[in-house]
């Protein structure tokens, strides 16, 4: 008679972490929508997550004072990026739960990854396209002559585009790795 198996410490640890991040991940992506629009719906009372209702004040405007119509339309444009970043987050959750079932090296974990770099990718792009655009609305009903634009580029775009395309590239080499991995259990 053989004893029954008794599973890998180091996997049980790391299934347990995995399954945690994955809650984790879950409670960012709603707490990160909830606190983007809170703080424009709320301007005085609610804690500013994003950027952009914090450009509202920056340009000397109270989201409180807006009409219904361009307070919409600024919560509209300005999660239109976080989006893109939900769509990450929730790409990095399967990634997780993969992870906690012990599916450490599978296709489909490689293209969540994967899913994970071009949602940072597109979160990076659709931010530095909203900036403006947002500015536009929150400043259309200005006279002509006090209407701004503001663009914004900087360094941490630029970080977090390299790490976009970083993790692209992982996921890449991952997936390939997988591939790899099958065909040698074919022969074996």
């Amino acid at each position: 008679m053989t004893a029954p198996k008794r599973p890998n410490l180091q996997q049980d640890r790391i299934a347990q972490t995995s399954q945690r991040m994955a809650s984790v991940t879950m409670l960012l992506l709603i707490a990160m929508l909830v606190f983007s629009i809170g703080g424009w719906l709320f301007p005085h009372e609610f804690i500013r997550f994003s950027d952009y209702s914090n450009a509202a004040t920056q340009l000397g405007i109270d989201p409180a004072s807006l009409p219904a119509w361009q307070l919409a339309g600024a919560i509209v444009i300005t999660n239109i990026p976080l989006l893109a970043l939900g769509y990450g987050l929730y790409q990095l959750r399967a990634l997780f739960q993969r992870y906690a079932r012990g599916e450490y090296f599978s296709a489909a974990a490689a293209i969540h990854l994967g899913r994970v770099g071009q949602s940072l990718a597109w979160w990076v792009v659709l931010g530095v396209l909203c900036q403006p655009l947002s500015s536009i609305w929150l400043t259309i009903m200005r006279p002509v002559g006090h209407r701004l634009v503001n663009v914004g580029f900087g360094s941490s775009e630029v970080v977090s585009l390299f790490m976009a395309a970083s993790i692209t590239v992982i996921a890449r080499i991952l997936q390939r790795a997988s591939e790899v991995d099958a065909e040698n259990r074919q022969f074996v």
